[in-house]
């Protein structure tokens, strides 16, 4: 399991980053304070306070996980 934070901080951004996770096979979380979405969802991304880096859990395998953080790197808090 890797964890990281990243900022997202335009609409575009949201959607890249939506975009990454569901090219991802595996299970990708963001948290954000006490509430934890589906990276997966840009309607749950939107309902946190994107304000702020929000932390970022992806359970997969080293592979999976390096290959993830690699299409998200712009946006590493």
């Amino acid at each position: 399991m890797a964890d990281f934070s990243v900022s997202l901080t335009s609409v575009d951004q949201v959607k890249q980053f939506v975009d990454a996770a569901c090219r991802c096979s595996c299970e990708v979380d963001v948290s954000s304070g006490r509430y934890v979405v589906n990276a997966k969802s840009i309607m749950g991304l939107f309902s946190l306070d994107l304000s702020q880096p929000v932390g970022v859990s992806v359970r997969g395998s080293r592979e999976e996980e390096e290959e993830f953080r690699t299409r998200v790197a712009e946006f590493l808090a």
